[in-house]
C-alpha cells in the first residue's frame, strides 16, 4: 500500500530515519544532491534536522511517499520569503529509494507538492537538476519546461563536475 502526504515538523522528526536512508540510497545511487561519497545514513541526519526546523517556520513544504508505513521517497518547496518573490518556490531534491522505483512516486510526490505550493499562494516553481542525469529526463514529462545548462554547476557525488539544468512550472 501506497500513500503520499505533506507532513509537518513533529512527522518530519519522527521519520528522520527513514529519511536518512531515502537520501543515503539516492546519493549512493549517484544522484548530484549536495553531497559527496562516502555518505552514510547517519551523514544525513544534520541535514533533515535543518529541513524539519524549516518546516516548522514554514519555508519548507515536505512530502513524503510511504511504502507499507515507511518512507521510501520525499520532495520539498522552498518557500521564497524576499518580499519580491512571494508568488515563487524553489523545489528541490526529489527523492525515490531505489527499491521504491517504478511504482509511479515521483509523479505523485510531484503533483502532491506542486498543489500544496499553489494553495499556499505560489504561482512559479524552478528546480535546477544534473545535467545528463536521470532525473534530467522526468521533469519535461511532468510538465516542466528546460530554460538552460550551466556548465561545473557542481560535482557528482564521486566527484568530477557536472552541469545543472534549469526547469520552471507554473502551478496556478
Amino acid at each position: 500500500m501506497t500513500s503520499i502526504r505533506i507532513i509537518n515538523a513533529d512527522e518530519t522528526r519522527a521519520r528522520i530515519s527513514d529519511l536518512c536512508e531515502v537520501l543515503s540510497d539516492c546519493i549512493n545511487g549517484g544522484a548530484s544532491l549536495g553531497f559527496m561519497l562516502p555518505f552514510e545514513p547517519k551523514d544525513a541526519l544534520g541535514y533533515w534536522h535543518e529541513i524539519a526546523d524549516a518546516v516548522a517556520k514554514g519555508n519548507i513544504i515536505l512530502a513524503v511517499a510511504e511504502v507499507n508505513g515507511q518512507v521510501v521517497g520525499s520532495v520539498q518547496v522552498g518557500l521564497a520569503t524576499k518580499p519580491n518573490q512571494p508568488h515563487r518556490g524553489d523545489l528541490m531534491k526529489l527523492l525515490v529509494h531505489r527499491s521504491a522505483r517504478g511504482l509511479g512516486l515521483s509523479r505523485k510526490l510531484m503533483e502532491a507538492v506542486e498543489a500544496e505550493a499553489a494553495r499556499r499562494g505560489r504561482t512559479l516553481l524552478v528546480l535546477d537538476t544534473a545535467t545528463g542525469s536521470e532525473a534530467e529526463n522526468i521533469y519535461p514529462r511532468f510538465g516542466w519546461e528546460r530554460v538552460g545548462v550551466i556548465p561545473d554547476y557542481a560535482m557528482w557525488p564521486e566527484g568530477g563536475f557536472c552541469g545543472t539544468t534549469l526547469f520552471y512550472k507554473r502551478v496556478a
